[in-house]
């Protein structure tokens, strides 16, 4: 059962991460705005105050950096 709830999270998280979601995403959003959209980042870095959080994984996924809580950068590859 627990492989099975985790394998539907896996899933659900993955839909979010797409072209379309992508396209949604807007320089000056605030992290919840983002979060909102293409749900919790797989990992956050943060270095000088630059934030730097990644959705997806190394198939296909997306970066989105936040300065004072807010896009200043989006990049993504191989989104569908």
């Amino acid at each position: 059962m627990t492989v099975a709830v985790l394998a539907m999270l896996l899933l659900a998280c993955s839909e979010k991460v797409s072209l379309d979601n992508f396209n949604r995403l807007r320089v000056g959003q605030s992290y919840d705005e983002v979060r909102e959209i293409v749900g919790d980042p797989a990992s956050c870095d943060e270095m000088v105050g630059l934030r730097s959080c990644a959705w997806g994984n190394e198939e296909h996924g997306l970066r989105v950096s936040f300065l004072a809580g807010k896009v200043v950068m989006l990049s993504a590859h191989n989104l569908r």
